[in-house]
């Protein structure tokens, strides 16, 4: 008996391990399975199907969240408590944040699809000599959307916000370098300037003519806020709202690049320091690259492929504006000590009168 009850006990107990041996062979490949990649990148700029092919063929969920302007993702990343593997700013943020020593160097090597990557842009990134930490996403600039069916006649300048007959129907970025640039390229300055003179002049006209007409700042419902007509014109990025508007809509909107120019920006995707990730942030950055993707990418947002050549042969959609209508604008860049006099003219923008 004592026998037939030890066999038991160990049919019993090789049972168990192999039950034991089952659940967590099982949870390890769940685990696997279900691996995270954490992106903060823009609002409305990374096509949900572009995402899903990458977690289809990667076995990866991607975790997206997104921010409003640089300041904002700054601003959040330095606070620390954000796990991010990738994130995308603007050039003169890249060039701050290697300062800050917040970004991980890219090996070219493991990039099958750098070759890609426009010449022209990477000519401009002098922010990273080399690209050595990061990797161009899209070259672009907000303009202005005007609801056509509501401002029959105007200008495609940036006087446009002086207009005191669309005062409260009007509406800009709450984002100090781009509504600075703006009025310091209106006035035929750099849009990193950083003369004191210039500043303030644009710092005046800001306050003095656009301001009074706006109905608010604001970089995160900008959007939504001209597709509610709530405003008639609205300064801003394409891809939010043609995003906000139903397509059957999409005919009463004019989008433009003002014909003065304005800050022009190099968005790239940069691995943080601190990423758990690495080795799937450079799949994700490679695989935005394959030229079928990019213009899927381009496609979904209404975009010229400005940062993808072969990519130009691909895209089917319309272009919500051109890459020559970005010939006037200007690279942001970073100021370095000089952005102090920036924040100072725009607290007085946005605390004044």
């Amino acid at each position: 008996m004592k026998n037939i009850l030890r066999a038991m006990k160990l049919d019993l107990l090789a049972l168990l391990l192999l039950t034991l041996t089952l659940m967590f062979g099982g949870c390890s490949k769940d685990a696997q399975s279900t691996k995270k990649l954490y992106i903060f990148n823009w609002t409305y700029y990374t096509p949900d199907s572009v995402i899903q092919k990458f977690e289809k063929e990667y076995g990866v969920d991607v975790v997206y969240d997104s921010f409003a302007s640089n300041e904002e993702m700054f601003a959040k990343l330095k606070a620390g408590g954000a796990n991010y593997d990738l994130c995308f700013p603007s050039g003169d943020y890249v060039s701050i944040m290697i300062k800050e020593k917040m970004l991980q160097k890219i090996d070219h090597k493991a990039l099958k699809n750098y070759a890609n990557v426009a010449p022209e842009v990477l000519a401009q990134c002098d922010f990273d000599p080399g690209n050595e930490y990061s990797i161009p996403y899209y070259m672009g600039a907000a303009g202005v959307a005007v609801n056509k069916t509501k401002v029959a006649n105007y200008d495609k300048s940036w006087s446009i916000f002086s207009r005191k007959d669309l005062s409260g129907k009007m509406i800009m970025l709450d984002d100090m370098r781009e509504v600075m640039g703006d009025a310091l390229k209106y006035l035929g300055y750099s849009v990193n300037s950083i003369n004191d003179a210039e500043i303030a002049k644009a710092r005046d006209l800001i306050n003095n003519s656009w301001k009074p007409n706006l109905l608010k700042f604001d970089a995160e419902a900008f959007a939504k806020n001209f597709a509610a007509g709530e405003v008639w014109v609205a300064q801003g990025y394409a891809e939010s709202i043609y995003a906000e508007l139903d397509q059957s809509r999409w005919g009463e909107v004019d989008f433009f690049i003002p014909k003065e120019g304005g800050p022009s920006y190099i968005d790239s995707m940069v691995i943080l320091k601190n990423s758990k990730n690495k080795d799937m942030a450079m799949k994700f950055i490679d695989f935005i690259h394959r030229p079928e993707i990019y213009a899927e990418f381009c496609d979904a947002f209404g975009f010229p492929a400005t940062a993808n050549t072969p990519a130009r042969a691909l895209k089917k959609g319309p272009e919500y504006y051109t890459a020559a209508s970005l010939e006037p604008c200007e690279l942001k860049k970073d100021v370095g000590a000089d952005l102090e006099k920036y924040n100072a003219a725009w607290q007085e923008i946005k605390v004044g009168k």
